[in-house]
């Protein structure tokens, strides 16, 4: 599945940020493709630039990983139970909150990067399960209309678009 194959009333207008990043990513290859990608990138950025803020309360590098990691679990989640047809509302998360709420500075760069690789590996195995009736499933998070297909690309939109801020912002 093609990420042109997406329909805007399958995410947020909030969320076109991320899916605006992507070109015409195939949603299984890109989301093992991109991870390889940004592990690479992240493994070439100076050790110096890990814990660096670019402006007083902004995130350091470990910062958005951890962000990145949670995010991607959530979104994770939220597939697995729109797949599995759960009508649920499901409640949106404060990312301020979490970042504020993890350690992760006091962690070095590969525990965090080994830590995405396990989750990426996750979702990897959870979207290559679903059908292609289960990838098109709509349910509500934060509030909000989503496919279990739009999830899957929202989680490489959103690595895609950290990549950025760290190439504009960071480096």
């Amino acid at each position: 599945m093609k990420v042109s194959e997406l329909t805007t009333s399958e995410y947020s207008n909030f969320f076109s940020t991320y899916i605006d990043v992507l070109k015409n990513e195939d949603l299984i290859e890109d989301l093992e493709i991109s991870l390889h990608q940004f592990i690479k990138f992240v493994q070439n950025i100076s050790m110096d630039k890990f814990d660096f803020r670019y402006a007083e309360g902004k995130w350091t590098i470990k910062d958005i990983i951890q962000h990145l990691i949670d995010t991607e679990r959530v979104f994770s989640y939220r597939a697995m139970r729109i797949s599995r047809n759960d009508q649920t509302s499901l409640a949106g998360f404060d990312e301020n909150d979490y970042v504020a709420n993890t350690d992760a500075n006091s962690r070095n760069i590969q525990g965090l990067l080994a830590e995405l690789s396990a989750v990426r590996f996750s979702t990897l195995f959870l979207f290559k399960s679903f059908t292609d009736e289960q990838l098109s499933r709509m349910g509500v998070a934060s509030d909000q209309s989503v496919s279990v297909r739009a999830l899957g690309f929202l989680i490489i939109g959103h690595q895609k678009h950290h990549q950025h801020i760290f190439q504009d912002r960071y480096m």
